[in-house]
């Protein structure tokens, strides 16, 4: 298994945007200290994702795809949510997938696809 990481700047606006809006479970958190950087691994379905506010982890703006059965269920559902910062659209490709891509606060982003 390949679990990628994610560069994030502040933990509670990833939480809003992971757990609340998303639907991800927070697996569990690392804090070496108080006031020092947090790592936090985040699980939906298929995917396990990193998050870290440690500087050399990973840079911001990564990109990955996670393969998930009824997008467009999905899609339907993050759409009721009232979440101000994130209005994905859905889009039917050449390839005979269906995507729907979000991008965090941090503007990393995740292509959820489902393969027609």
């Amino acid at each position: 298994m390949i679990t990628p990481i994610f560069r994030i700047f502040d933990t509670e606006k990833a939480t809003d945007f992971y757990r609340d809006f998303l639907g991800f479970t927070i697996d569990w958190r690392h804090q070496y200290e108080e006031n020092m950087p947090e790592y936090i691994q985040v699980s939906f379905h298929n995917a396990l994702i990193h998050l870290t506010e440690h500087h050399g982890d990973a840079s911001p703006g990564s990109s990955i795809r996670v393969k998930l059965d009824n997008v467009e269920d999905y899609h339907h559902t993050l759409s009721q949510k009232e979440y101000a910062y994130s209005n994905p659209g859905m889009r039917h490709t050449s390839w005979k997938t269906i995507e729907m891509t979000v991008t965090d606060p941090f503007l990393n982003r995740i292509t959820f696809y489902e393969e027609k």
